[in-house]
């Protein structure tokens, strides 16, 4: 059974930072093409926040986080991670990881991955 896991979520303030986790079992990462970082606030759609390539570590960010956000993978442990500095309010959302199924990265659809359940950011000023 296929199951990603998130982690560290939670509470900061502004500017300040916060590393998330996202852990695969039954699932060897290195396996996907490429890993994906979305976000979702309420009332808003699910924005895709970073990836990483697999083969190569390449990474791609959405523009609201570039230099701020780095998205890396540790394949001992089957890990990816998403470290968030510099947070501001409108970072605050529910962050879910997926990994794509298939041989093409489309990291900006949604279907075709396994995900996570998604953990909690909340940013205040």
């Amino acid at each position: 059974q296929v199951q990603l896991v998130e982690s560290g979520g939670g509470s900061v303030q502004a500017g300040e930072s916060l590393r998330l986790s996202c852990t695969g079992s039954g699932y060897t990462f290195a396996y996907s093409v490429c890993i994906t970082w979305f976000r979702q606030a309420p009332g808003k759609e699910r924005e895709r926040v970073a990836t990483i390539y697999t083969d190569g570590g390449s990474t791609v960010y959405a523009d609201s986080v570039k230099g701020r956000f780095t998205i890396s993978q540790d394949n001992a442990k089957n890990t990816v991670y998403l470290q968030m500095n510099s947070l501001k309010l409108e970072d605050t959302a529910v962050y879910s990881c997926a990994a794509q199924r298939g041989s093409i990265c489309n990291d900006l659809d949604p279907r075709g991955k396994y995900w996570g359940q998604g953990t909690q950011v909340t940013v205040s000023s």
